[in-house]
């Protein structure tokens, strides 16, 4: 599957695969208000960046996860993370065409988050195209999925935005960022969607607005607004 090497390079972010050397960048992403990540369990300081680094590749040589740094092109700097996980493998039988295959057949995106100055930009909108490209294009992937906290408003709205067709609430599903049971609403999108997905995230893109540099970082004024695409807690 490759996942070791797979990096995706849009215009205003790449995705690197996610290793050690991305801790300090990680740390400095999430240092901003706390409350941005109200919904999302995200690494606050180096300590619990490493432990996040930690896990994510432990489940990436497990083969269920592909972890990702998300970093900005113009400066290198790193401004969250997201991945591919729970990654399926469906036992189709000798003869089918998708038999022996070692690409997932179906799998989730999520532990996503970016830093404060990155949100509403355009590396919500193009960390998803980058993923959902690879995923429906590269590994022909006939599902993709995503949960979010039912409590989450802005992700549900920005989920049914670009397409993400509503399946419904599983009760009490995981662990929420407050540590609470949290209820998860479930989105997907299939093979046969991804055309009109790709092109509504590719019109999202295109008719952004020039970004207003944030004063805490220098964000590049090239940099464009868009609706925010969300900030999943883990699917």
């Amino acid at each position: 599957m490759g996942i070791r090497g797979l990096v995706s390079t849009g215009k205003h972010v790449r995705l690197e695969p996610l290793e050690h050397r991305h801790v300090p960048g990680l740390a400095a992403a999430s240092a901003g208000d706390a409350s941005l990540y109200q919904w999302s369990p995200v690494p606050r300081g180096e300590p619990e960046a490493v432990k996040y680094v930690e896990t994510a590749l432990a489940w990436r040589d497990a083969e269920t996860t592909v972890p990702f740094a998300t970093v900005r092109i113009d400066d290198s700097t790193v401004i969250g993370s997201t991945r591919f996980w729970n990654l399926e493998r469906w036992a189709w039988p000798p003869g089918h065409p998708r038999h022996s295959r070692h690409e997932p057949d179906a799998c989730e995106i999520g532990y996503t988050w970016l830093s404060h100055a990155a949100v509403r930009t355009a590396a919500n909108t193009e960390a998803k195209l980058l993923l959902l490209a690879h995923a429906f294009e590269t590994w022909q992937l006939l599902r993709e999925c995503f949960h979010t906290d039912a409590r989450n408003q802005r992700s549900r709205a920005a989920l049914e935005r670009i397409g993400g067709k509503f399946e419904g609430i599983l009760r009490a599903h995981r662990i929420a960022a407050d540590y609470t049971a949290r209820d998860s609403v479930r989105y997907s999108i299939v093979a046969s969607e991804w055309p009109s997905v790709k092109e509504r995230l590719s019109h999202l893109a295109i008719r952004g607005h020039r970004l207003r540099p944030n004063r805490s970082e220098n964000w590049p004024a090239r940099g464009r607004l868009s609706p925010p695409i969300c900030q999943e807690s883990p699917c």
